[in-house]
């Protein structure tokens, strides 16, 4: 009897202590999962405040998330062992005050007695295993955790990288800029300086005629001196100043480095009175056409058709306002204009 009243005070010390150790077992797991939904609120937040230049980074998040969720959904299965254990301890817990009451009833059996306390002692060794599984468990969980954390290290890590790099390439675009708007520049003040050159020819060889002269950055031919009223056939008295400008056009060629983009615009233009005939309908078909009518000239004394722009303005870009015979000639003309 007094080795009965031993073993049964025995289990009366050990179970309190279980339920404790279950207890605060519980409550580390609770811990941990809310710094784990802590820590995850946390980097969601620092994650969506991420440059948007970053979105090739998405699908290793997804992949993260898939992780989390994993993690999540063994965590719920976690939960539900735990509970699932904390009922089978509260039923082997009632099935002990039950054995507890049969044995104090009974004055003898003691054999029958032992096997009741044999088998209620295998019960509790199988329940210490499903604890220590569930031990287990949380340990993996805890590398799982770990592991996370490791992987969220790394995307920072690339994160920060990818902002250097972007850093870097932002300058070197900036500097590649500012070189293209020098050399642009520079290629523009050539361009003006040949531009300068080649009207100064043209100004020496054609300085006697009252009817060419130089308007700005244009040289301006008035359509009497190329064409006949109505026409956009070249007349024979302006072909000596086609010439002209093809071997001033020719020796451009020859001196303009072939890395600077110019052409040789040919504009044609007419006074604001309609024409309105069958072969030109309107001032735009006929100063079109007296502008190819020269373009052409040019190509078969030999200029690149690549270098010659031909452009009808028709009426609308006057030099003289008005409705004088005066105004109608000087807006009656063709003007060549180098550009870019």
């Amino acid at each position: 009897m007094a080795l009965s009243r031993s073993r049964r005070q025995a289990r009366q010390d050990y179970w309190p202590g279980f339920v404790d150790a279950m207890a605060s077992l519980l409550l580390v797991i609770i811990f941990l999962l809310s710094v784990f939904m802590l820590a995850q609120f946390f980097l969601s937040q620092e994650i969506l405040g991420k440059d948007s230049a970053l979105t090739r980074l998405n699908s290793q998040i997804a992949e993260l998330t898939e992780l989390l969720q994993l993690e999540r959904a063994n965590n719920d299965d976690l939960e539900t062992t735990i509970a699932s254990l904390s009922a089978t301890l509260a039923g082997a817990e009632s099935e002990r005050d039950q054995l507890q009451s049969q044995l104090a009833g009974l004055g003898a059996g003691v054999s029958d007695k032992d096997d009741r306390i044999a088998a209620l002692t295998s019960d509790l060794a199988e329940e210490r295993e499903i604890s220590d599984e569930a031990a287990a468990q949380v340990a993996l969980l805890n590398q799982q955790l770990s592991a996370l954390r490791s992987q969220i290290a790394a995307l920072e890590q690339a994160l920060e990288a990818s902002e250097q790099r972007d850093v870097e390439s932002r300058t070197r675009i900036s500097d590649l800029g500012r070189r293209l708007n020098l050399a642009l520049a520079q290629r523009v003040q050539d361009l003006s300086r040949y531009r300068s050159d080649f009207f100064g020819r043209l100004r020496e060889i054609l300085a006697d005629r009252s009817d060419i002269r130089i308007e700005g950055d244009r040289f301006v031919f008035q359509s009497e001196v190329l064409f006949s009223a109505g026409s956009a056939d070249v007349a024979n008295a302006g072909l000596d100043d086609l010439d002209a400008l093809a071997d001033a056009i020719k020796e451009l060629e020859g001196e303009i480095p072939p890395e600077i983009p110019w052409v040789l615009q040919i504009g044609g233009h007419t006074d604001k009175r309609p024409i309105n005939t069958p072969r030109f309908p309107s001032n735009w078909e006929l100063s079109a056409s007296r502008a190819i009518s020269v373009a052409k000239y040019l190509v078969d004394q030999g200029i690149s058709p690549q270098r010659l722009v031909a452009a009808g303005f028709g009426e609308f870009q006057p030099i003289e306002d008005g409705d004088t015979e005066e105004a109608y000639r000087r807006n009656r003309r063709i003007e060549f204009k180098l550009t870019n």
